[in-house]
């Protein structure tokens, strides 16, 4: 009888622990998303149409970001020479998994490339995959009315200067 109150008690003590676990996991992730959320807010100043400014000469191009969801920007670059498409690139800014991600699907590569959100302030964000080959890094930054989008990784960067239409 000993022995079956001790294991009882253990289990109840096991229990226990396990339910706050539990409370403690969903609570935390609670926290994940609400902040994914609030941080998908300060994405609100880059809706709209941005007119790329330092074009290669003949070219031009535009960036263009609007809210599809509560939970996404869709947004497309285009590249053009003349009245001719050269490239386009569709772009999304989603939350997946209580996280924000900035997810590029470009001509060259075969699945949409994933970068996590790794810094956000109210007029910038940078987006981060380590494992992808060029760009490892996507930041944004607006400042006075110039969007300066900045792709680097592998000792090579690449800058987009844009202002709003």
């Amino acid at each position: 009888l000993t022995k079956l109150l001790l294991l009882a008690t253990t289990m109840k003590k096991m229990m226990m622990l396990f339910l706050m676990v539990m409370a403690f996991s969903d609570s935390m992730s609670q926290q994940t998303a609400k902040q994914a959320r609030d941080d998908f807010k300060k994405l609100a100043w880059l809706e709209g149409t941005w007119l790329r400014t330092n074009s290669q000469a003949g070219q031009s191009g535009i960036e263009r970001w609007f809210k599809s969801s509560p939970f996404e920007l869709q947004g497309y670059g285009v590249t053009f020479k003349g009245q001719d498409t050269l490239f386009v690139e569709k772009l999304h800014i989603i939350i997946n998994e209580d996280r924000l991600y900035y997810v590029a699907d470009v001509p060259e590569n075969q699945q949409p490339v994933y970068f996590k959100l790794t810094e956000i302030t109210k007029s910038g964000f940078i987006f981060e995959n380590p494992d992808h080959d060029f760009p490892k890094k996507i930041a944004y930054q607006e400042e006075n009315g110039v969007l300066k989008a900045t792709v680097s990784g592998n000792n090579k960067s690449l800058e987009f200067l844009f202002v709003k239409r």
